[in-house]
């Protein structure tokens, strides 16, 4: 049964996709084109176009409306120009704003919440794929936004590359410019275009805009309707370049609670990147230090199954997505946060990027040394990926863990390693209104068959009226990736989403609509049986003031396949086999995020298991621009289970004070208290990047109890940092 219902989605996919063989450039790249040429001319990045050459440079202008409506030009006009030298690209952007009042801005912190901030981003699709490329973006405070693209536009913020700008303001306008050296991005010698697009949002008029007209249901990222910039001759392929980024670090840790005295530890390594072309690219790292990297915000899990944290450690992001895309959100036979979580990185290599048009290449190898009870061991995964049709892609993979034997840490033969091998199929059309993909991922052993076994395949249509998909997946009972995010195993789901939405002519009202999502699990091994079905009812109403509201009725289904404790406190635990059948009521209501003072409140009551649960839930936000923010959240669940089970009143508070004294000098104070675990963790953490991406970073962590502040164990770091070329 369900063999034949993958297959049947698969064929579906193929089917979309399949007339359109025919090579496109994207929607825009003919109608909107701008021409760059080569300048002599020494440019002093101030913000003033003072310049000759922008006297004369062409200027790409009249942009159009994306929100709140995809119609007409943007009342908040902006006009972007470009030039070259040997070796940088430089714009100078005019950002016209006809509205008096202050510009919002939420502080000077690199890659700021977009729709928080009045911004200009600049998106480059430097390989012509219309999937991947970089985004280059400032705030009228000054503030750099910058990040890798991948899957069509998806942007990753956690990247960081040396760049410069800087923005002047004026009454009726204010003005930036940006110096991006080429050696900051990967492209294809001899090209004589790239794909680009020009984005622009004005909080005061509520506007978004971009140059090359972009649809309002997608992101103005959307790599599917750049337009076309033209360069004045084939830019030149380069050679090898080496940049290298050495670090030295002291740590000073003690846990009171075991008694232990403070010890300190002392540390040097670094990560190093040679570029081997314009498009390929070759990363270092030996004995990496991650301390800097910002604490995960913790939440309350009353679920059966793990929480997934993205990954932010700069060494694996860029091309990650050969990587990280693989699977599904809940099927990822490989998360890089796996390597290094309980035992340290020695040293690691990966190579990456274009081969020629139509194929990516991606190997990542890295070692781990041993720790405590924990086995040393080798991290390898390698994506090939080649580009069909116009926009879609084929890759095979590998990821293989290798467990190091010692001594002192023996291994079992069937523990020396896990494999895992696999192909997918990613769609995405011309118009990007079908995205979809199909994958078969195998754990490879001895005796591997359909339980060690994962296969997906799903389809999505986005317009400005309708958002609908449908989904299918198997994870066998035996598919083991050590190295991947595997949320649960041993069952055939299905999902199906609707979405409709009204845009009525009303001055308050922008959209409003419908949504109904239903998702079922069964058991492949005992009939088909039903195990869980959750089925949500929603209606969401979107007011020109950015005020949201939805309203969302549930009804769930489930059969406990393993004992369980609902509050997760230790409990009596439910037994399995046991079945639920529950009704819940939710609510949520976000304010204006333009305003100085804003929130995001949810409600949620109804049946749980065998009992009740009411949950509230809220994020305030407060800011004093552009120099600091405070943020705010907590959860609240109160869980009431019949005599013998556990009762439980869950209480999560954070705190978060955020001070940007400049845009190169960062405090940030976290607190998130758990009533939970009873703890209460503080993070300090301060940034000076005295150089581009070159930091000092001074970060102290400290975990105590609640009820007398006694601590249980504290940390200290100071690391230095430092990019040469």
């Amino acid at each position: 049964m369900f063999r034949f219902a993958i297959l049947s989605l698969s064929l579906l996919i193929l089917t979309v996709n399949s007339p359109l063989g025919a090579q496109t450039k994207g929607i825009n790249r003919d109608k909107y084109r701008i021409n760059i040429r080569e300048t002599s001319e020494e440019i002093n990045i101030d913000g003033i176009l003072d310049e000759e050459v922008w006297k004369t440079a062409e200027k790409a202008g009249h942009l159009q409306r994306v929100l709140p409506i995809d119609t007409g030009f943007a009342i908040a006009q902006t006009e972007v120009m470009m030039t070259y030298n040997e070796t940088t690209l430089f714009f100078g952007i005019t950002c016209f704003d006809p509205t008096p009042g202050k510009r919002p801005v939420e502080s000077l912190r690199r890659d700021f919440s977009f729709g928080k901030n009045d911004n200009f981003i600049v998106f480059i699709d430097t390989f012509n794929d219309q999937t991947n490329g970089f985004a280059f973006g400032i705030s009228p405070a000054g503030a750099q936004w910058d990040g890798i693209q991948a899957d069509g536009g998806t942007v990753n913020l956690n990247w960081d590359i040396k760049w410069r700008s800087q923005v002047k303001s004026y009454d009726d306008r204010w003005t930036a410019e940006f110096a991006i050296p080429f050696r900051s991005m990967r492209y294809k010698g001899g090209e004589r275009e790239w794909g680009i697009n020009f984005s622009r949002q004005d909080l005061k008029t509520n506007e978004k805009s971009s140059w090359a007209p972009m649809p309002r249901q997608f992101a103005t990222a959307t790599l599917a309707y750049t337009g076309t910039l033209v360069w004045d001759k084939p830019l030149p392929s380069s050679g090898l370049r080496f940049s290298l980024i050495p670090y030295i670090s002291g740590k000073a840790t003690q846990n009171k609670l075991e008694g232990e005295e403070i010890s300190f530890e002392p540390a040097a390594g670094f990560d190093a990147k040679a570029i081997l072309s314009t498009s390929l690219n070759l990363d270092l790292t030996v004995n990496p230090d991650y301390s800097q990297v910002e604490v995960d915000e913790q939440v309350t899990n009353l679920d059966r199954f793990e929480l997934f944290f993205p990954e932010k450690r700069q060494f694996y992001l860029e091309n990650s997505d050969l990587f990280a895309s693989l699977g599904t959100e809940t099927v990822r036979p490989f998360f890089s946060r796996r390597i290094g979580l309980d035992s340290p990185v020695r040293a690691g290599a990966r190579l990456s990027g274009k081969m020629g048009n139509k194929w990516r290449i991606g190997v990542m190898d890295i070692q781990t040394g041993s720790k405590d009870s924990v086995n040393a061991a080798n991290y390898m995964v390698s994506a090939i990926q080649k580009q069909v049709f116009s926009r879609s892609s084929i890759t095979a993979f590998l990821v293989n863990k290798q467990i190091m034997a010692t001594d002192d840490l023996p291994v079992t033969n069937d523990r020396k390693f896990n494999r895992i091998g696999g192909l997918e199929y990613n769609l995405s059309s011309p118009d990007n209104l079908w995205t979809g993909k199909f994958f078969y991922h195998q754990d490879i052993h001895s005796g591997s068959g359909i339980r060690d076994a994962a296969m997906a395949a799903n389809i999505q249509y986005f317009s400005q009226f309708i958002k609908a998909s449908v989904s299918q997946s198997v994870v066998g009972e035996d598919y083991n990736a050590e190295t991947g995010y595997i949320r649960r195993k041993g069952y055939y789901q299905i999902n199906s989403e609707f979405q409709y939405k009204f845009f009525p002519h009303s001055s308050s009202i922008a959209n409003h609509g419908p949504a109904i999502d239903v998702d079922m699990f069964f058991s492949p091994h005992s009939s088909f049986e039903l195990t869980d079905r959750e089925t949500e009812l929603s209606y969401n109403i979107e007011w020109h003031n950015r005020n949201l509201l939805s309203f969302e009725y549930e009804e769930s289904f489930i059969k406990l396949d393993l004992p369980f404790d609902p509050t997760n406190t230790g409990g009596l635990r439910l037994e399995s086999g046991e079945k639920f059948q529950n009704h819940e009521v939710a609510t949520t209501f976000t304010s204006d995020v333009r305003k100085p003072f804003n929130f995001e409140l949810t409600a949620r009551y109804g049946g749980y298991y065998n009992g009740k649960r009411l949950s509230l839930n809220s994020k305030l936000f407060y800011r004093v621009q552009p120099y600091g923010s405070l943020a705010m959240t907590t959860s609240y669940n109160e869980i009431s289970l019949p005599a013998p089970y556990n009762d439980a009143k869950l209480f999560l508070i954070g705190p978060r004070f955020d001070f940007t004294f400049t845009d190169k000098l960062f405090f940030t104070s976290f607190l998130q208290y758990n009533n939970r675990i009873d703890n209460l963790n503080l993070n300090l953490r301060f940034q000076w990047r005295f150089a581009p991406v070159s930091d000092l970073y001074i970060v102290y962590t400290e975990n105590s109890f609640p009820e007398d502040y006694r601590i249980k164990n504290r940390g200290l770091v100071v690391k230095l940092s430092y990019w040469f070329n």
